[in-house]
């Protein structure tokens, strides 16, 4: 290379500088032998440059190397880099990788077109799949304090099938619903469609997160409670019927500023509904539930349930609907020798209901039951001599009404009255009457109060007599300008006192002593 020292001509100088000067006195010698010690250190130092020069030199030729063949190879790939990931996340999310594996290590050649054509069969499956999947569910959470300090607790009236929820719910509850539509999720008219429905029920005191040392006093709790497929437009005449089988929540009946369910027959069993009867619709099933605490020779003590219902059937200002279930439990007798009854009974109810009704809707019912379906439930209550002669006649109203976005209100009456069969004990009695307004400042804050009060009355031990009136204030940050918007967070106060006959049964040890309490605390909700 040009302007730079060789090896060679170092050496041809130091041979002629020792060559002309063999004579010269010792301080030229000396001199000469200096300056040939300058020239080995410039040599050496000269040939280091040139070897770390060519150092240089070849890494920037490999670089161009591989860049000009990872040209070649993006050129020669037809498949693309979104192909890729797509085949990537089908094998995080599935764990399947065999579309990937035929792609690794072939990208330097073209991929044939069967290959290409599989990846996109494969994808598009990939993609329906997904679509084909939902998840619904439910959740309430929070924490609150009572006013002696301790943990909250709720005001609920003894006898009374339910309490006002509104800042006065002690327990973080949820329910997650995984839904498949297997056959035709879209739904098209022409052809079947099936779906599973799985849901995982779960709550907990709020006693302490991560808690699962106290799991003896049932802190946390799970529960399946549906696993059912269900089928629709399997006969062209009746498109809109469906089909199911499993564990399910079957058409239940709720009032929501309560959380009170007058008709929950939910359970286990199989049934048809959404007949087409030209002037309503029909729903049948048959849903059935057990007691493993209670055991006969002839095993669990069982209940069976034939439940029927029309529906949607016109009436002046709405809808509406007639319900008839039977029930019947086998007896029998236990091991320590306590004989069961054989068990029947009956429950009947009819149902108004007006679904769009001042920017809400109203709803009104009545039931009456006897023997084994009294309670309205496929639940058993613990069998007595007198279980065929038990009854039950239940009375609710509901209301929900928005004139407008700034305003909303939910005003609801409940009257029940319970005979458990025997001729010495009176009726029991539940009368409930309450409501919660809501007023919207903005899109996302709202202020929530509720009011309710519950008189119960019962003359079988344990003995009360008595009222609850509880008091909630709640400001809100929700989701919308609606009665129903979710999800909200909210932060409550809520004041509760009743009479002297309930002493003793309302508050917890907090207020065992008392006749009012005030708890406080914080609370998300939301559903989806």
């Amino acid at each position: 290379m040009r302007g730079a020292y060789s090896p060679t001509r170092f050496a041809w100088i130091g041979t002629v500088a020792l060559v002309a000067i063999p004579c010269a006195p010792a301080q030229q010698a000396n001199d000469l032998e200096q300056q040939v010690q300058q020239l080995k250190q410039q040599y050496e130092q000269t040939t280091k440059d040139l070897q770390q020069r060519i150092t240089v030199l070849e890494q920037q030729i490999e670089k161009q190397k591989e860049a000009a063949a990872t040209e070649k190879k993006a050129s020669e790939a037809t498949v693309s880099t979104a192909d890729l990931a797509a085949e990537e996340t089908k094998k995080v999310i599935f764990g399947q990788s065999q579309v990937g594996a035929k792609y690794q290590g072939a990208l330097p050649s073209e991929p044939t077109y069967d290959l290409v054509q599989e990846a996109q069969s494969e994808i598009a499956s990939l993609k329906q799949q997904v679509g084909t999947f939902e998840f619904h569910g439910y959740f309430r959470s929070g924490y609150g304090l009572n006013s002696e300090g301790g943990q909250q607790v709720a005001f609920q009236a003894p006898g009374a099938g339910a309490k006002y929820r509104l800042g006065n719910e002690a327990e973080t509850y949820g329910e997650f619903i995984l839904v498949n539509n297997w056959v035709n999720p879209d739904r098209s008219s022409d052809k079947a469609w099936m779906k599973t429905e799985a849901m995982i029920e779960a709550n907990t005191t709020n006693s302490a997160s991560y808690a699962s040392f106290n799991n003896s006093l049932g802190n946390d709790q799970f529960r399946l409670r549906e696993a059912f497929v269900q089928a629709g437009n399997i006969f062209e005449s009746q498109p809109n019927a469906k089909f199911w089988a499993g564990e399910r929540y079957y058409r239940r009946q709720h009032i929501e500023i309560d959380d009170f369910y007058p008709l929950d027959m939910s359970g286990y069993g199989a049934g048809v509904e959404d007949l087409d009867l030209r002037f309503g619709k029909l729903a049948l099933g048959y849903l059935s539930g057990a007691r493993p605490d209670i055991t006969t020779e002839n095993g669990n003590y069982a209940k069976n349930n034939i439940d029927m219902r029309l529906y949607d059937i016109k009436a002046p200002g709405g809808t509406g609907g007639v319900w008839f279930d039977f029930a019947n439990s086998k007896g029998g007798t236990t091991s320590d020798g306590s004989l069961i009854p054989t068990s029947s009974g009956y429950a009947f109810g009819i149902r108004h209901q007006r679904l769009e009704w001042h920017g809400g809707y109203h709803s009104f019912s009545i039931q009456y039951g006897t023997g084994a379906a009294s309670n309205f439930s496929t639940s058993i209550d613990d069998p007595t001599r007198f279980v065929n002669s038990s009854a039950r006649f239940l009375l609710t109203e509901q209301v929900v009404v928005q004139p407008n976005q700034r305003f909303a209100i939910m005003p609801i009456f409940v009257y029940q009255r319970i005979k458990d069969g025997d001729p010495q004990h009176p009726w029991q009695q539940w009368v409930s009457f309450g409501a919660r307004p809501e007023v919207f400042f903005t899109k996302y804050l709202s202020l929530a109060f509720e009011g309710g009060v519950d008189h119960t009355h019962s003359q079988i031990a344990p003995v009360y007599d008595g009222w609850l009136r509880k008091f909630t204030i709640a400001p809100q940050i929700g989701a919308g300008r609606k009665f129903f918007s979710r999800p909200v967070l909210r932060a409550f106060m809520t004041y509760a006192n009743w009479s002297d006959g309930l002493r003793g049964f309302v508050g917890g040890t907090a207020f065992q002593n008392r006749t009012s309490g005030l708890t406080y605390g914080v609370q998300a909700e939301t559903w989806w």
